[in-house]
């Protein structure tokens, strides 16, 4: 084989190498990819979860009993206020106590979840500046732990139930698909603030006002057969009234379906998603640098 042939042989082979080699740089790739990615690291979201629930109730002195005695002594403190005295009247011929209790459920779900995934940027700063990972699934994970924490107070409802001998039915099931509509309300307005945490320090304060403020008009310590009719549809623009009325509904029995408030929380649920995710997409490659 002549030194021709032989050179003409390398630059063949060098090319297929190089060819086998090459880095493709493709504008957009990181934007394409994302959801993708979400998908691809769905096992970090378990653990981010995970984490955070040992880290709760790890180096506490009760432990998980936190989950439970924070609604219960919610749920006491408006029946001693508004039930006995203010006498306010129940819904239905359910006692105060598990009318309140009812409500309780969903809204301790939807302003721990807020909360926590509010700050959760700021919380893992650490883990955001150093590693990539689509962010999204910090404040999921924030979301999906308060979803845990619900599970755990949703024993002590067994037993007020027991404790009043109150008769539910297979409505009960209701719940489940209420519960996943509060998380989506909850994780919104989340990531909104979470970005805007990341950019925007004293947002950290406002969030306590909102779910402060949140609680008194929404029906958590009343009924809402005490608003006037003509307030109705402004009342009803509360998300968190559609759900809360859900609940009674499937828990309690004593009223009808609340369908009207509840889509009008599906939509602002659905809204408030869009939003959130829009913004937070938009803010997220600046994360790692500014927080």
């Amino acid at each position: 084989m002549t030194k021709s042939s032989l050179f003409v042989l390398y630059k063949r082979s060098s090319s297929k190498i190089s060819m086998q080699n090459e880095v493709r740089i493709v504008a957009g790739r990181t934007e394409q990819a994302y959801w993708k990615d979400i998908w691809n690291y769905r096992n970090l979201l378990f653990f981010l979860s995970w984490r955070d629930i040992l880290v709760r109730y790890k180096q506490t002195t009760i432990g998980i009993l936190w989950a439970i005695l924070r609604p219960f002594f919610t749920m006491l403190a408006f029946t001693i206020v508004f039930g006995a005295l203010a006498k306010l009247p129940s819904q239905g011929d359910a006692p105060y106590a598990l009318m309140v209790f009812a409500a309780t459920l969903p809204w301790q779900l939807f302003s721990t979840a807020l909360a926590d995934s509010s700050n959760s940027l700021i919380n893992n700063s650490n883990l955001v500046s150093k590693v990539y990972f689509p962010r999204i699934l910090v404040p999921i994970s924030c979301v999906t732990v308060n979803i845990a924490d619900f599970v755990i107070s949703f024993a002590i409802l067994g037993g007020l139930i027991l404790w009043y001998d109150y008769a539910v039915s297979i409505q009960m099931l209701a719940t489940i698909p209420l519960v996943l509509l509060t998380a989506v309300l909850a994780l919104g307005p989340g990531l909104l603030f979470c970005a805007l945490n990341v950019s925007y320090r004293d947002f950290r304060y406002l969030i306590p006002f909102v779910t402060q403020f949140g609680l008194y008009v929404s029906p958590v310590g009343f009924s809402s057969s005490i608003v006037p009719e003509k307030w109705l549809w402004l009342y009803e623009l509360n998300p968190m009234v559609g759900v809360i009325e859900g609940f009674r509904w499937a828990i309690l029995g004593t009223s009808t379906f609340p369908l009207r408030p509840l889509i009008f929380s599906c939509l602002l649920a659905a809204g408030l998603l869009l939003i959130g995710i829009v913004y937070f997409r938009k803010t997220e490659r600046r994360f790692a640098d500014i927080i």
